[in-house]
């Protein structure tokens, strides 16, 4: 009977329960489907991925290629080449310092494979990671992935969004295995201040289960006064840090894909382990670039430092603008590149032609149907009242999104107040 195709098979196609657990990425979903109307024609302005608009800086792409030139084309070790390496334990004493020795540092294929990998290295089925709201979308599902809980910790934005020492000390158990901090953060812009990271490790020391995995990808998009402290650095927490950066933001080099960990060998090499069976070593022609990356200067030299000073115009442009709207409210970014924005007095609003605004999820698609700008609604960071707009494009843009945004609500009847 060859060729015959029996329509009674059935094939079992049920998935592991912890991937059925797991949300896909609400930001790569409508950043992909932003790229997919642009191509079909519709002029969306896209302002809802974590993308630098700036090119990878002329240094850094000399070395990518004379790294293809030159046949440095093979596996590196898994860890990552012991060049880049020792420049990432040179950049982290000089400019953060914290102590490494090159087997505490593993280099991934961006710096979110390093943090899955140590969420997955550290805990154990059952066990809780705390995540400070709003948070990174990816934080709470690779909890899940490593079968342990996500512990959301509300923010607000009064405070900036920044972690109540207080609420932390309340929500720590013996089931506390991770506090994942990101600053300065995606998606407020949020940078914690010396001090409260401080008082944060004071509560953390007195957990001795507890370890903390500092996300510090956008440690060099600061803005001055605003100065960033590495939490492996205060006293007593290098032993159970986990600090992560990578190359993505700071250097646009996003499409490099280029991260890495540093922390007490025990924990790197048990990444290391998981790394060795699943990816192996990263891109032998990155890590070239990354080189010349950190031998740019002190925080990345003068491109790093022109591209903060646009970064820092846009910010203070939206600010002002979104300043402009009555009922939005606004925390002021001191880093990374997006502003959260609250807009929930608009909720409840109807929007002629469109229906009712009850969540950020339909203001977003009502900015993307009518005003054509993508934005990220803010219940994928866990924070509803707020939506997230990503200002890694040029001022002119930025201006006509502006436009855009502030006329689509112009057809929005306010909620009656009650």
């Amino acid at each position: 009977m060859a060729g015959h195709v029996s329509g009674n098979v059935s094939v079992d196609i049920s998935l592991s329960p912890r991937v059925n657990s797991v949300k896909p990425s609400k930001t790569v979903a409508i950043t992909d489907q932003a790229t997919a109307l642009v191509q079909a024609g519709v002029p969306v302005i896209r302002l809802a991925a974590g993308e630098p608009d700036f090119d990878t800086p002329a240094p850094i792409v000399e070395a990518g290629i004379n790294a293809i030139r030159d046949g440095y084309t093979r596996y590196t070790p898994n860890a990552g080449t012991l060049e880049v390496r020792q420049a990432i334990c040179h950049k982290l004493k000089e400019e953060n310092g914290i102590s490494y020795t090159p087997d505490q540092i593993l280099v991934s294929n961006g710096a979110k494979q390093s943090i899955l990998q140590a969420v997955v290295a550290v805990c154990s089925p059952g066990d809780e990671v705390i995540i400070p709201a709003p948070f990174w979308v990816s934080y709470p599902e690779m909890a899940r992935l490593a079968d342990a809980t996500p512990v959301i910790l509300p923010t607000s934005i009064e405070a900036n969004f920044l972690l109540d020492p207080k609420l932390l000390e309340a929500k720590i158990t013996e089931k506390s295995r991770l506090l994942i901090l990101c600053s300065p953060s995606n998606p407020t812009g949020s940078v914690y201040p010396k001090e409260l990271l401080e008082k944060i490790a004071e509560i953390v020391a007195k957990h001795p289960r507890l370890l903390v995995l500092s996300d510090e990808i956008y440690e060099h998009i600061i803005y001055a006064p605003a100065t960033h402290t590495s939490f492996a650095s205060l006293p007593g927490m290098w032993e159970r840090t986990l600090t992560v950066n990578g190359f993505s933001k700071a250097f646009a080099m996003t499409g490099w894909r280029l991260g890495y960990i540093a922390g007490p060998k025990h924990f790197v090499s048990a990444c290391g382990k998981i790394q060795s069976q699943s990816t192996s070593g990263a891109s032998s022609i990155s890590q070239k670039a990354a080189v010349a990356a950190l031998g740019m200067g002190y925080a990345g030299g003068e491109a790093v430092a022109t591209m903060v000073k646009a970064f820092r115009e846009r910010r203070d442009y939206l600010v002002k603008s979104f300043g402009e709207l009555a009922g939005v409210k606004i925390s002021e970014p001191q880093g990374a590149f997006y502003l959260f924005l609250d807009f929930s007095s608009y909720y409840g609003a109807e929007a002629v032609g469109f229906g009712v605004i009850n969540n950020s999820e339909s203001l977003c698609r009502y900015l993307l149907e009518k005003g054509q700008v993508a934005l990220v609604p803010g219940d994928a960071f866990g924070d509803d009242t707020c939506i997230r707009i990503s200002y890694a494009e040029s001022l002119s843009i930025l201006q006509d999104a502006v436009e855009r945004i502030k006329k689509a609500l112009e057809a929005v009847r306010p909620a009656v107040p009650v």
